[in-house]
């Protein structure tokens, strides 16, 4: 009875070495572990010193490289049909300059989502309808400010800080927080995107 090996790629992998090799981009399993040692060897791609910092490779380019090695091999891919591969270059940017961005992002953000409520509250008169309410409820008339108002603000806030689940490091609960899961969705789209890119100008590695 013929080994079986299956294959698990990775829908995005980063490399340090020149050479990339099988076992850099996917995972293997068969009982033959000797059979798994030699194909994760096996070499697929290589980076150039002066050129492409990215590919996209065809998990049939793989099957074909395991099957030259072991020509009555079983192979099952259970993983990606199309994955990339990039190099990790490893330039680590200034701590300042890091500091920098995330100081001008924190602006970005505080005084846009400001003005994001601000326009809000304008469009519905969310003051005068606390007004009159106020007025209903005392039979006063409100002042420059109110209750209403103050419990609004407050509750605003608490309802972003448990709404993204995050506050510095802290988490109110361990699942993952909107922000990070809208990252996790920008990334597969920008993978996704430069998979699809290259397939179409049909510089995707495959076989011959």
């Amino acid at each position: 009875m013929a080994d079986t090996l299956y294959i698990k790629a990775d829908r995005a992998s980063k490399v340090a070495s020149k050479n990339v090799t099988v076992g850099d981009v996917a995972t293997l399993y068969c009982k033959n572990t000797s059979i798994t040692a030699k194909c994760k060897t096996l070499k697929i791609l290589s980076f150039q010193q002066e050129g492409k910092e990215r590919y996209v490779c065809s998990i049939m380019k793989v099957i074909s490289l395991i099957q030259e090695e072991y020509p009555g091999l079983d192979i099952q891919n259970i993983g990606e049909m199309d994955f990339l591969v990039e190099k990790d270059t490893k330039n680590q940017p200034s701590p300042a300059w890091e500091w920098t961005k995330v100081a001008l992002i924190c602006l970005a953000v505080f005084f846009g989502a400001a003005f994001a409520i601000m326009t809000f509250n304008n469009d519905v008169s969310v003051k005068e309808l606390f007004d009159q309410i106020y007025q209903q409820v005392t039979g006063k008339e409100a002042g420059k400010f109110n209750t209403l108002e103050v419990g609004y603000s407050v509750g605003l806030a608490i309802g972003i800080l448990v709404f993204y689940n995050h506050f510095g490091k802290r988490k109110i609960h361990k699942d993952p927080t909107p922000i990070e899961v809208e990252m996790r969705l920008y990334e597969k789209d920008i993978e996704n995107t430069l998979i699809d890119g290259v397939q179409r100008k049909g510089a995707r590695i495959d076989v011959d």
